[in-house]
């Protein structure tokens, strides 16, 4: 896939050509086909990072983060028509949101807390860019994984190295608080450096268990996952 960039000093424009937007359609359709099994249980979903921002690549997966608690076997019942192939907790540290992830077919993973998040730990979908259902064929601004904010324009979209930027500027763009930006980008960086970031908890769950029974076993035995738990 080409992508034909226009340098503007240290900006840089990059034009799509049609492999990309027809790319860009195909992974949305998917994202909308989930995102309306969710909606048809007044199930509130969006689908966050490329896929929002439109910047997406043939590597590019599908990732979509419910805001708020539902009950898993609501969220199950819901993700029925779909192929599911997987159901794992993960947690980054024992301070983070313990979240649910439901893997389905064709690269596409939905995410939903089993607890209520902090404003921050919701902040962090918008930091990458996100649409709700009723957004899904407009695009939004965020930074990827190298820290450029991604700037959708009609030909493609504009990309800044964050560290040109004011982290303020960043903030407003995108819609979070600044501490929000601050966080991110420690966490990004730090990733660079070694990788990957480490992963407190990742429990896959079996066929018949459920995540908020299995939640409550592990908060049983690890006191610092329950003073997360309990609050």
């Amino acid at each position: 896939m080409r992508r034909k960039p226009a340098e503007m000093g240290s900006r840089k424009m990059v034009v799509y050509d049609q492999e990309r937007w027809d790319l860009l359609k195909r992974l949305r359709d998917r994202a909308k086909r989930v995102m309306i099994s969710l909606d048809d249980a007044n199930i509130e979903s969006i689908v966050h990072g490329s896929i929002a921002r439109g910047d997406v690549s043939a590597s590019s997966d599908i990732d979509i983060f419910v805001p708020q608690v539902v009950r898993s076997f609501r969220m199950e019942i819901a993700l029925s028509p779909h192929v599911m192939l997987q159901r794992k907790i993960v947690q980054a540290t024992p301070r983070h949101l313990p979240k649910a992830h439901i893997l389905l077919g064709e690269n596409t993973t939905v995410t939903f807390p089993l607890i209520s998040p902090l404003r921050r730990e919701t902040e962090f979908y918008r930091f990458g860019g996100y649409l709700g259902l009723g957004e899904i064929d407009s695009r939004a601004a965020g930074v990827d994984k190298r820290l450029m904010l991604i700037e959708p324009v009609p030909e493609g979209h504009v990309e800044t190295p964050l560290s040109e930027l004011s982290l303020g500027h960043v903030a407003k763009v995108i819609g979070v608080c600044q501490d929000t930006v601050e966080e991110r980008i420690r966490v990004l960086r730090r990733r660079a450096l070694s990788g990957r970031t480490g992963v407190y908890l990742e429990y896959v769950l079996g066929e018949d268990q459920s995540f908020e029974k299995v939640l409550s076993e592990i908060a049983s035995r690890d006191p610092a996952i329950r003073r997360r738990v309990i609050g």
